[in-house]
């Protein structure tokens, strides 16, 4: 398999901030990929830069083999993404969300069947700003799986969830690894990231510390979780 995402030497500054520096790594066809770090690390403006919707300072990115600034609308078509700070309008209803965002592709997924699929055909015609954390996040999956992607971004796509929703959210991302679908997602939660992902990339300040397989990072590490091991590159968890 080859990989569909390629990050080299990466590097993002605002001003004198650098968010993101000399990040490299990539993603294998239908992976799940998980980039790790604390609340300001460049997770975010990482993801911004790969999809084209920032600049970046220096750097090479790849997806499916394309330059995202230069070919958007070419991968627009076959990328599906979730951000983090995605919001929608307050009078408009399931329904009428999935029409407006299905007319954007020339051959979109049939949005009434991931409906089903999601369990949220009974919600239809409910407004968005009427559904539970978890059905939100939920239409949040489906709705970037429209464009019927090869490769999907999520941006902490379950914080906030409780426990159910999110073993709900989990259930529909194993489904999507089962048909061949490249996954790339942030995380805080370290058990969901155990659960899912094949290989993690954590960054500190915008810097990668650990690169790899969950159980090459947690053994690189003094210790036997990936909570624990996380933490000690992060260099808030101390040697006992």
């Amino acid at each position: 398999m080859g990989n569909v995402i390629e990050v080299r030497h990466l590097s993002k500054s605002f001003g004198e901030k650098t968010a993101v520096k000399d990040l490299s790594f990539s993603v294998g066809e239908g992976e799940v990929f998980g980039l790790l770090g604390h609340n300001g690390a460049g997770k975010s403006t990482t993801i911004d830069c790969m999809l084209g919707l920032k600049s970046f300072t220096k750097g090479e990115v790849r997806i499916l083999g394309m330059n995202p600034v230069k070919k958007r609308k070419e991968l627009f078509e076959r990328v599906g993404v979730q951000l983090q700070h995605t919001s929608y309008q307050d009078k408009i209803k399931v329904g009428e969300l999935c029409e407006e965002n299905a007319v954007l592709y020339k051959n979109p997924e049939d949005y009434q069947k991931l409906l089903e699929e999601f369990g949220l055909f009974k919600c239809k015609d409910q407004y968005v700003a009427t559904l539970s954390g978890g059905e939100r996040q939920k239409l949040s999956v489906l709705l970037a799986l429209l464009p019927g992607p090869d490769v999907i971004f999520l941006d902490e796509l379950t914080t906030g969830l409780d426990t159910l929703a999110r073993r709900e959210v989990w259930n529909q991302l194993v489904k999507l690894k089962k048909m061949g679908v490249s996954i790339f997602l942030t995380s805080h939660y370290m058990d969901e990231v155990e659960a899912l992902c094949d290989n993690i990339c954590i960054i500190k300040e915008g810097q990668k510390v650990a690169w790899g397989p969950v159980k090459d990072v947690i053994e690189n590490s003094p210790y036997d979780t990936l909570e624990e091991a996380y933490l000690w590159y992060m260099g808030e968890e101390k040697i006992k």
